[in-house]
């Protein structure tokens, strides 16, 4: 709110700040959007202006056997990758924030290494590592090095959310009789959820949108739903990919409101009278 003794520089500063951080805004966001109006094109070219809607290329993407199996792929891939991540994540979360001792700096550093390598060198170096052991073009291999991309995720959120943990509940169930996993599974856990949950969404959300590792990894047989639109633009430009995309920026879109509505959970769990 604009108070009434702000001089008038304050004033015209407060409106062109509001201003540019619309139109910033809307420059981020305006290229996604526009992907969105032209999937419902009944025409066979991504062009504006549309002359007429249709829903022919949703149809197409539920109706083609190429587009179902790289979605069937990603279905199986980023779950499981995002399990193995959300439990390696959480375990290393609690040791390095609870734990005292020497190089634990570095191993922080080393285990979101991942965020910060260039993807390109992971699958590299991945490729190297799974093709002589005969992994290569497989899923396992794919649902490994997936989740070795989220496992940073859920460090970083795991440990945030553990910053402000009361460990005297921990202690106090040990008194009650309670062994590390009870204590674990019935104090730690449940207090710690909105952290792990919000890991687990970025990791699945990384393991969902990654093509450069895959195109390194995966065979035909293997392909996600990224690597058939990659290869879709490269090939064959098609609206189907229109739809796709949508689909896809429909499923961010609810990932994001998940993460906005735990976010809120968080606060007012925090904030709640009695803690």
């Amino acid at each position: 709110m604009i108070s009434p003794y702000q001089s008038p520089i304050e004033r015209l500063w407060f409106w062109v700040h509001r201003i540019f951080c619309g139109l910033l805004l809307l420059f981020l966001v305006l290229p996604v959007l526009v992907i969105v109006p032209l999937s419902f094109n009944a025409g066979t070219f991504l062009v504006y202006p549309i002359h007429e809607y249709s829903l022919r290329w949703y149809q197409d993407f539920f109706a083609s056997a190429e587009w179902m199996r790289a979605l069937k792929n990603s279905l199986i891939i980023a779950p499981a990758a995002t399990f193995l991540a959300m439990v390696f994540g959480t375990l290393a979360a609690i040791g390095l924030t609870r734990g005292e001792f020497r190089g634990k700096a570095l191993i922080m550093s080393l285990v979101i290494s991942p965020m910060v390598v260039p993807v390109v060198i992971v699958g590299v170096a991945c490729y190297l590592a799974f093709a002589p052991l005969g992994f290569g073009n497989s899923y396992l291999a794919l649902i490994l090095t997936h989740a070795v991309l989220g496992v940073p995720f859920v460090i970083i959120t795991v440990s945030a959310t553990l910053q402000g943990f009361n460990y005297n509940l921990v202690r106090a169930a040990a008194s009650l009789g309670a062994n590390p996993t009870t204590a674990f599974f019935r104090v730690t856990l449940p207090l710690i959820a909105p952290g792990v949950i919000s890991g687990a969404l970025f990791a699945f959300a990384t393991s969902f949108d990654e093509v450069v590792v895959t195109l390194f990894l995966a065979g035909p047989e293997q392909a996600t739903l990224p690597r058939q639109m990659f290869s879709g633009i490269r090939e064959n430009l098609s609206p189907t990919i229109a739809a796709a995309a949508t689909l896809l920026i429909g499923f961010s879109v609810l990932l994001l409101l998940t993460l906005e509505w735990l976010r809120g959970r968080s606060e007012r769990l925090r904030t709640a009278p009695g803690d």
